[in-house]
């Protein structure tokens, strides 16, 4: 891998010195660094492409930041095949693999192809409004249907595979990737699930019943989501990045998109040592 394309949070206070020191890995490796964004304002040795050629020109995509870098690096690979590295500059983050001081270390074996593979399923949201279609988003952590102006609950029918599940009176909804179960599926009381699990999560937020659960489900499922009552406008939002209002009639299909991430970790990597970190997790005292 010698053409490597760099994303990084550049309001981060590390990342200056850490893509510092990332340029001089390359330059020892042989590689050359290619950005896209004003992460070249940082790296001026880097070449500069323009964001709708920047998959094509890569070989590697290394994101350095949190979560939100990585969620915005999968936006700029549009669906290419290009493997993802994440290095955390920040306290949180489920998503990279590594942290700063193991930049030099991680980024060499990366280059030589030395690193493990997870491949992490994406998720293909069909927006209709009116009855006609309104767009087609991708999503790596989750699809959500919430918020508005008031505190007002909305009634919101929920269907699997063409077949009626129930109507849920309650805040929203979240439709949830394994990988992205750590995120604000986890925040509204759903499951933790091993990232390279082949489900997709549903998880109503506050329902007024507490019968309704968080549902998961196999990856072929189809989940269709459609605002039946609502005296508010609500959001619909993709990876915390793309948000369209969603009105009293909308619907939403979800499934699992065709296209496959490849993030790349250190040989050795364990997932539950990040979540033990990250949840502070101990054990029982004797």
């Amino acid at each position: 891998m010698t053409r490597i394309g760099v994303i990084a949070n550049t309001t981060k206070p590390l990342a200056a010195g850490v893509l510092a020191r990332l340029e001089r890995v390359a330059r020892e490796s042989g590689a050359a660094l290619v950005v896209c964004d004003p992460t070249a304002g940082l790296l001026p040795s880097a070449r500069r492409v323009d964001p709708g050629a920047f998959p094509g020109e890569i070989d590697l995509l290394l994101a350095l930041g949190g979560d939100g870098t990585m969620l915005r690096a999968v936006r700029l690979l549009c669906g290419r095949d290009v493997p993802l590295l994440g290095v955390n500059l920040g306290s949180l983050g489920f998503l990279t693999s590594v942290t700063e001081d193991r930049l030099e270390e991680t980024a060499r074996r990366a280059i030589a192809g030395e690193c493990d593979i997870s491949l992490r399923a994406t998720l293909e949201a069909e927006l209709h409004r009116a009855g006609a279609p309104a767009g087609v988003y991708g999503a790596l952590n989750d699809v959500v249907i919430g918020w508005g102006p008031t505190s007002r609950v909305v009634t919101l029918g929920l269907a699997v595979d063409g077949v009626a599940v129930g109507e849920f009176v309650c805040d929203g909804m979240i439709v949830s990737t394994p990988t992205g179960s750590t995120g604000h599926s986890l925040s509204a009381g759903g499951p933790i699930v091993s990232p390279e699990a082949r489900v997709i999560v549903v998880n109503p937020i506050c329902p007024h019943t507490l019968s309704h659960r968080p549902m998961v489900l196999p990856d072929e499922a189809v989940v269709t989501i459609e605002c039946l009552k609502s005296s508010k406008e609500q959001i619909f939002v993709v990876d915390g990045q793309d948000h369209q209002p969603f009105s009293q009639g909308d619907r939403v299909m979800v499934r699992r998109s065709p296209h496959t991430l490849r993030f790349l970790r250190p040989r050795g990597f364990n997932h539950f040592e990040v979540l033990r970190q990250k949840l502070h997790w101990r054990g029982s005292s004797v």
